[in-house]
Parts: structure tokens; C-alpha cells; sequence
């Protein structure tokens, strides 16, 4: 009588752990730039969200003013001072007439963020542009 002896599998073959390596790498190349993107908008928000106190002065401003953005600049009539030198994310902020440019650091690509106020009788409306919003991935 013979007898057959069977051998129970001790790990994973050379093949299945190269499929496995080849599939990880697929996906960490599909992530990794959308993880990098996710990043950069969550580091902008940072501009966005402190350009917001200026957008409230700019207001404040316009009001006073009768809806004139002329003298709505940075540091004048309520409206803090610019932004000159690199806190954060944020590379500069700066006031003219109203319209409110903030421009982040490399870590955010360097893009600009730009709202122009509008006055009207129902009241003030924001219009949004800048590299932020124009360029690729969208940050604002």
C-alpha cells in the first residue's frame, strides 16, 4: 500500500506577492496626487477663511460710503492693514478700492484668491476669481 502524503501550503508564492506589490503600487499612483490636491485645498482654506475679516470691513466700508468702494483700501477707513509679509499659507493680502487679492505660498501653489464687491440697493454681492478657482485642481 502506498501512501500519499499531503503537504498543506506554507505562504504565498513569488507570483501572488508580485501581483499584490503591483496592485498596491496602482493604487498608491491613483492617490497619492488626489491626496496632494485634497491637501492644498484644505491648506487654502486658510486664505479664503482670513480674507473673510477683510471682507467684513470691505463691507462695513461700502456702507459708510454709500456703495463708493473709492477709499475701501487696506488700513484706512476700518480696514486692516495689509498683509506683507508670509504668515502661514498666506503669502500677502492686500485692499484697493474694495476688491481683496490674497496670495498664498508655494505650499498652495502660489495662487491668488480675488474678490470684487458690488453694491447695490438689495446689498453687497462678491464676485470670486484668481488662480484659485481658473487653474488646476481648483483650490477656492
Amino acid at each position: 500500500m502506498t501512501r500519499i502524503q499531503s503537504r498543506a501550503q506554507a505562504g504565498f508564492t513569488l507570483i501572488e506577492l508580485m501581483i499584490v506589490v503591483a496592485i498596491i503600487g496602482i493604487l498608491a499612483a491613483v492617490a497619492l496626487p488626489a491626496y496632494q490636491n485634497y491637501t492644498k485645498k484644505a491648506k487654502f482654506t486658510e486664505v479664503v477663511s482670513r480674507v473673510n475679516g477683510y471682507k467684513t470691513a470691505v463691507s462695513i466700508c461700502l456702507q459708510e460710503k454709500g456703495g463708493v468702494a473709492d477709499d475701501c483700501d487696506a488700513g484706512v477707513n476700518g480696514i486692516p492693514a495689509a498683509i506683507t509679509t508670509t504668515q502661514g499659507v498666506i503669502a500677502s493680502i492686500a485692499i484697493a478700492n474694495g476688491v481683496i487679492t490674497a496670495t498664498g505660498t508655494t505650499d498652495v501653489d502660489s495662487r491668488t484668491y480675488i474678490i470684487t464687491p458690488t453694491a447695490a440697493d438689495t446689498g453687497i454681492t462678491w464676485t470670486q476669481s484668481g488662480t484659485c478657482s481658473s487653474a488646476s485642481p481648483k483650490l477656492c
